[in-house]
């Protein structure tokens, strides 16, 4: 009886450690990122350079956090626009999608002048991540 009685005992102290006691699975899918990246950084765009296309800042996702990456000129390429990287929404967080070049002309969009630094692809206006909300596309 002693015995049984001991093994209750120890069976009691033991419940609220079970009960309290929790499984974390982290399942890592490669190329997804399960934190979403910051809000954009606002930068100034710098006044339009012939034969270049300023390519926007971005977080970068190094070492299992976000670093900002400035934005920078690069040479333009005849007959493409440039389509700036970003991240977009995937199943089980976050995918950045690389900047690539689209075989296409520049055609300036209805009501805007060309001295804005946008992107265009084909008849698609692009206004850069966050510009929108600032009123300034």
């Amino acid at each position: 009886m002693r015995l049984s009685s001991t093994l209750l005992a120890c069976a009691l102290v033991a419940v609220p450690f079970c009960a309290s006691a929790q499984v974390s699975i982290n399942i890592n899918v490669p190329g997804v990122v399960a934190v979403a990246p910051p809000a954009p950084r606002y930068e100034p765009v710098p006044p339009p350079r012939v034969g270049y296309v300023w390519v926007p800042g971005v977080w970068q996702y190094r070492h299992d956090a976000y670093a900002w990456q400035q934005g920078y000129w690069q040479a333009a390429r005849p007959d493409y626009v440039y389509a700036p990287g970003r991240w977009v929404r995937a199943e089980g967080g976050w995918r950045w999608v690389e900047p690539e070049w689209k075989a296409g002309k520049y055609k300036e969009p209805k009501g805007h002048r060309h001295d804005h630094n946008h992107d265009y692809d084909d008849d698609h206006y692009h206004c850069p991540p966050g510009q929108a909300k600032k009123g300034r596309c």
